[in-house]
C-alpha cells in the first residue's frame, strides 16, 4: 500500500473507533437528564440513584470520546493537507462554530453538573445537563454539516484553485444535514437506549438493585423501539436524497449494474464477489424503487449506466466504489439495528407487568444489545464513506488528489501503526473503567444532615 491508502486506512479506523463514543455520549446525556427530571419532579431516590449510575458511565465515555475526537482534526493537516487547502474555507467553517460553540457549551455545563451537586439550586443543576445534553446535540449538526458538504457541496464557487464559501447558510442548511441529522440522533438515542437495556439486564440476571435496573431495562428498550422507529423513518428519507445526489451510492448498495424498475431490495445474494453475476438471493419485490424513489415502480439507475455518464461529465476513472463493502455494510448497517428493535421488544413483552424474563436466552440477548447499534453505526458510517468513493468532495475533489504529497509510506504506517495502538490502549482503558463502574451497580444515598459542613452525599 501507498502512503494515500495507509492514511485511508488510518483515519477510517480512528473515525470508526471514535464514532463508538458519540452516539452513546449524544444519547445518554439526554436520557440522564431525564432521569434528573424525574427526580427533581417526584422527589423519588430511585431516579436520584439512576440519574448517578448512569451519570458516572455518560462521564467515562465522554471523556475517551473528547480524547479520541481531537486526533481527527490533526489527520487533515498531516495526511489530507491537498484536501485542507481545496476545501479548508468551507469545511472549517462548521468545525470552527462546533469548536468554539457546541463544545465549550457542553465542556463548561458539564463541568457545572459534575461539580454542582449540593452547591447549586436543584432546577439549576438540572437546567445544567439538559444544557450540556444540547450542546452535544449542536456538536454533532455543525459536523454532520461539514460531512455533508462532502456528500453534497453547496454554497460555494471556485477562486484561485481552490473552492471559497460564499454561503455559511447554504452550508448549515444542506439538504443533506437536513436528512442525515435526524438520522443520526435517532441512531445515537437507539445506541444509548440499548446500553440501558443491556446494563440493566444483567443487573437483574444477577437479582441486584430491581428497584433501579427493572424501570431502567423498560426505559432503555423503550428507547431502542421508538428510536428504532425514528431510524426508520428518517434513512427513508435520507436514501432518496442520497439517490438523487449520489445515485452510484444507490446502485452500489444493491450491486445493481442496469437501470431497473420495480427494483427489489436483495437481503441476502450468493455469487461473484462484486454482485456482477447471482447464483441465488432473497429478495424483496420492489423494495429499492421504493428506497430510492418513493414509488415502488420507480426506475433506479444502475452501475453500468452511470459510469458511462460519470465518464462522460468527470471525464476518463473508474467512478464504482467498492461493491462488496457497500453492498454488506449496508446490509449489516440494517440488520444489527432491526435486531436490536427485535431483542426490546421480546425484553418490554416479557417484563410487562411485574413478570421476569424466565428464558436464558432472553437475558443473553438483551446484554449482547449493547454491541448492536455500535455495529450498526460503524457499518453506516463505512457505506456512507465508501460509497463516495472515488470522490472526498463528491463530483469536485477526488480522493486521489486529497493526501499530502511530503508524507512518505513510511511515515504514514508508522502513523497508522502508533494510532492503532494508542487506541487499542485507549480501548482496554476505557473497557475496563465502564465494566468497573457498570458492575458497581447504583450508588447508595447516605441521608442529609443539617450540618453547615454536611458531607456530599451526592458526590461523584
Amino acid at each position: 500500500m501507498d502512503a494515500l491508502d495507509l492514511s485511508r486506512w488510518q483515519f477510517g479506523i480512528t473515525t470508526v473507533y471514535h464514532f463508538i463514543f458519540v452516539p452513546i455520549t449524544i444519547g445518554l446525556s439526554a436520557l440522564v437528564a431525564g432521569l434528573q427530571t424525574a427526580w427533581v419532579r417526584t422527589g423519588k431516590e430511585k431516579y436520584l440513584r439512576a440519574t448517578k449510575f448512569w451519570g458516572k458511565l455518560f462521564l467515562i465515555n465522554f471523556a475517551i470520546g473528547v480524547v479520541t475526537g481531537i486526533v481527527q482534526e490533526f489527520q487533515f493537516g498531516m495526511n489530507w493537507s491537498a484536501y485542507s487547502r481545496f476545501v479548508g474555507d468551507i469545511f472549517g467553517a462548521p468545525l470552527a462554530i462546533e469548536g468554539l460553540l457546541a463544545f465549550f457549551l457542553e465542556s463548561t455545563f458539564l463541568g457545572l453538573w459534575i461539580f454542582g451537586w449540593d452547591r447549586l439550586p436543584k432546577r439549576v443543576h438540572l437546567a445544567t445537563i439538559w444544557i450540556a445534553s444540547i450542546g452535544t446535540m449542536m456538536s454533532a449538526y455543525f459536523i454532520l454539516a461539514a460531512n455533508s458538504w462532502m456528500q453534497h457541496p453547496v454554497g460555494w464557487t471556485m477562486g484561485d484553485g481552490r473552492a471559497e464559501l460564499t454561503s455559511i447558510g447554504a452550508v448549515l442548511t444542506n439538504s443533506t444535514t437536513l436528512v442525515t441529522f435526524p438520522h443520526t440522533i435517532t441512531a445515537c438515542f437507539l445506541t444509548a437506549g440499548a446500553l440501558l437495556l443491556a446494563v440493566s439486564a444483567w443487573h437483574l440476571r444477577r437479582g441486584s438493585q430491581d428497584d433501579v435496573f427493572r424501570p431502567s431495562l423498560r426505559l432503555g428498550a423503550w428507547v431502542v423501539l421508538i428510536a428504532g422507529l425514528g431510524v426508520l423513518i428518517t434513512g427513508d428519507l435520507q436514501a432518496r436524497v442520497m439517490t438523487e445526489q449520489q445515485p452510484m451510492k444507490m446502485a452500489a448498495a444493491e450491486a445493481l449494474y442496469e437501470n431497473t424498475s420495480s427494483a427489489s431490495f436483495s437481503i441476502f445474494t450468493v455469487g461473484s464477489l462484486d454482485g456482477s453475476e447471482e447464483l441465488y438471493s432473497v429478495r424483496i419485490p420492489s423494495l429499492l424503487s421504493f428506497m430510492a424513489t418513493g414509488s415502488p415502480e420507480g426506475e433506479v439507475e444502475g452501475i453500468n449506466d452511470l459510469q458511462a455518464a460519470y465518464q462522460e461529465k468527470y471525464g476518463a476513472g473508474d467512478y464504482v466504489p467498492n461493491v462488496p463493502v457497500t453492498y454488506w455494510s449496508f446490509r449489516l448497517m440494517i440488520g444489527f439495528g432491526a435486531l436490536a428493535m427485535m431483542i426490546a421488544a421480546a425484553a418490554l413483552w416479557s417484563t410487562r407487568g411485574s413478570r421476569s424474563p424466565r428464558s436464558r436466552w432472553l437475558w443473553t440477548a438483551a446484554v449482547s444489545t449493547v454491541a448492536m447499534p455500535l455495529l450498526s453505526n460503524s457499518f453506516g458510517w463505512i457505506f456512507t464513506e465508501m460509497g463516495r468513493q472515488p470522490w472526498t468532495v463528491f463530483g469536485l475533489f477526488r480522493t486521489s488528489e486529497s493526501g499530502s504529497p511530503s508524507v512518505s509510506t513510511g511515515e504514514a504506517a508508522t502513523g497508522l501503526i502508533v494510532l492503532t495502538v494508542l487506541y487499542g490502549i485507549l480501548a482496554v482503558i476505557e473497557v475496563g473503567l465502564f465494566l468497573k463502574y457498570a458492575a458497581a451497580g447504583a450508588p447508595e444515598i447516605a441521608p442529609e444532615t443539617d450540618e453547615a459542613d454536611k458531607p456530599l452525599a451526592f458526590a461523584y
